[in-house]
């Protein structure tokens, strides 16, 4: 229950907060990233990885937390874990289009074509498609608590494409590299780039997360105060 007292109280000064730590965050990587050194194979376009692997961190967050919530939805009814996993699928719809965008731009210079139907893109693909289908049934469904349901539903079979995309590199001969962040060495987990490089990019991934929970709340308070307005306008018609 704390879960869901969480969301019914006012979130205005967390936001307010969050709303700084954000862009302060943001600014500082974004500086730190432009005097990071460039690395030396890839050039200057390696610096997107700054923006794509942040996008894919909270990317697959944005849509736990739907999945989770659409699960608690269907099992409680409670109508704040739908509120919640639609705010948080949102940011995640936007997330994974920049992830889509960015790996496109990273992809010309790297393999010379911004598309290829690689498993890693395609599977990435169908995850933005599903999603967007999400959005499309909420639209389109007129009973609320059939919406509700169904979207639920969709956010539940959508989440489970992340782990395809993610072991679609291992499953399938694929253009796309694996991931390359970390080796073991000797039995141990180690940095396969250099800690100039490294560090940035665990600060990108930090200022993503906390912009993603900043973004979450503030969509959030929108879909409440929309759901409170349209309840005491259906009040007002049901004692007119």
């Amino acid at each position: 229950m704390c879960f869901v007292n969480f969301f019914r109280e006012s979130n205005m000064k967390r936001l307010t907060i969050l709303e700084w730590i954000s862009y302060l965050s943001l600014a500082g990587c974004g500086i730190w990233i432009f005097v990071a050194p460039i690395e030396s194979e890839m050039g200057f376009i390696q610096k997107i990885m700054y923006l794509h692997l942040p996008s894919v961190l909270v990317t697959y967050l944005a849509f736990f937390v739907a999945f989770a919530c659409s699960i608690a939805y269907l099992w409680k009814r409670d109508i704040v874990y739908d509120q919640v996993a639609r705010s948080s699928a949102e940011v995640g719809l936007i997330f994974c289009g920049l992830v889509l965008v960015t790996g496109s731009i990273w992809g010309k210079p790297t393999w010379g074509t911004y598309w290829v139907w690689d498993a890693r893109l395609t599977t990435t693909l169908i995850l933005f498609m599903i999603f967007s289908g999400y959005f499309l049934l909420r639209m389109f469904a007129t009973d609320h608590e059939q919406q509700a349901r169904l979207a639920a539903i969709l956010a539940i079979v959508g989440f489970l494409d992340i782990p395809i995309v993610h072991q679609s590199v291992k499953w399938w001969r694929t253009l796309h590299q694996p991931t390359t962040l970390f080796k073991t060495e000797n039995g141990q987990a180690a940095a396969s780039i250099p800690n100039e490089l490294l560090m940035p990019l665990m600060a990108s991934m930090l200022a993503a997360l906390v912009f993603y929970v900043f973004l979450f709340l503030m969509r959030y308070e929108v879909e409440k105060r929309h759901h409170e307005l349209q309840e005491k306008i259906a009040d007002q018609h049901f004692h007119s």
